[in-house]
Parts: structure tokens; sequence; C-alpha cells
């Protein structure tokens, strides 16, 4: 169970520091949580600076001890990715959640996907989740180019599963969870989490 925490601002939107580390007390006091994540859609990733995104992971570890920390890399750039993902490893995280590309509005190939990954797994060594939008959206990844990112990028090892359809989450489940070098399935269908379990996925990301 690995809960996105939010992020408090003040009026004139600097972080409010001291109500951050208040919520993340509480959010790690829950018995079973086994790791946070920080720098998610939950915490305004998109409206911070690459600064500010250092400082909540400073902020965070900080708190959160030894508790593991998932780091969320929100960038369009491939290049601004691995800066991010490079942070994130000095910084003390314990593995990364990759955003999709909004690039991928205007099209996707599977090539494109690989070499994001690629060039953001060459700049640490931390484990990465894949975050898998529905399809329809255009920044899902299909079957094939999920596995061809699998197949080529070795630090991928979960993915945070938003596909949006029962049939689809279910197909990521049974495939990814049974390949020779297994890729975890972390349910975040807020609507439908315990079932989204029951079927068999190894864990939430929400």
């Amino acid at each position: 169970v690995i809960p996105a925490v939010l992020l408090p601002f003040n009026e004139d939107l600097s972080i409010d520091e001291r109500s951050y580390r208040a919520h993340l007390r509480d959010v790690a006091s829950v018995a079973g949580v086994s790791a946070i994540t920080v720098n998610p859609h939950a915490s305004e990733v998109a409206s911070c600076t690459f600064d500010e995104q250092r400082r909540v992971l400073e902020i965070s570890k900080e708190e959160l001890g030894d508790l593991p920390i998932v780091n969320g890399i929100y960038a369009d750039g491939s290049l601004e990715a691995a800066r991010l993902a490079k942070m994130a490893e000095q910084g003390g995280a314990s593995a990364l959640l990759i955003f999709p590309s909004a690039i991928y509005n205007f099209g996707q190939r599977p090539e494109m996907a690989v070499a994001h990954f690629k060039r953001i797994a060459d700049a640490t060594d931390l484990p990465i989740i894949v975050f898998q939008y529905p399809l329809a959206t255009g920044q899902g990844y299909p079957r094939d180019t999920l596995l061809k990112m699998i197949e080529q990028v070795p630090s991928l090892r979960a993915i945070k599963d938003w596909a949006g359809n029962v049939p689809q989450h279910e197909m990521h489940i049974r495939l990814l969870q049974s390949l020779p070098r297994p890729v975890n399935v972390l349910t975040t269908h807020s609507a439908w989490l315990f079932s989204s379990l029951v079927l068999g996925c190894n864990g939430l990301l929400s």
C-alpha cells in the first residue's frame, strides 16, 4: 500500500513546509503503509519547479526516515526527466514513478517510449514504476509497447495501472506478473481499489 501525499501551500503559493511535515507524519503513522509517493499529481508536481521538487523530497526524507519513498518524475522531455531522476537518487528516493510525456497526445511510437525510459534508466540505478494512463488519452502504453519497454529496460519493475477498464487491467495483471522477470501491477483505480486487488494486483499506489 503506497499512498501519494498532498502538498499544502501558503497564500503566496510557496510550500507550507510546516503543514506538509505534519501531513507526512500523519500518513506515515497508518499501520501497513509500505512506502510514500512524493512529487506526484497529488502534490501539484506540474506546478512545482525543479528546486521545489527537490525540497519536497528533502523534507519527505527528513520526516519519513527509513520508510521508502517513491519520487514522481514529471517531465515531457527525456533530458529533464533524467535530470530529475538523478536528483531523486541523490536525495534518497527508493524508486521512481515515471509519468508519460504530454507529447504522446500528438502521437506515440514504441521507440519513443523505449528511448525515454532508457535515458532515465541510464541516469539512475533506482527501480522504475511506469504510470500507465488510459489508452484513450493518447498517453497510455499499448500492450506491445509495454512489453518492449520491459524487455529493453531491466530496471522497470512495476506499473501504476490507471488503464480505466477492467479487461485491460486484468490483462496487465495476468501478463506482466507472469513474465520471466515479473513486473508488479500496482492499481490506482480509486473507485474500485479493493476489486482491483481481488483481480490479483500485487499492491496499490494511489
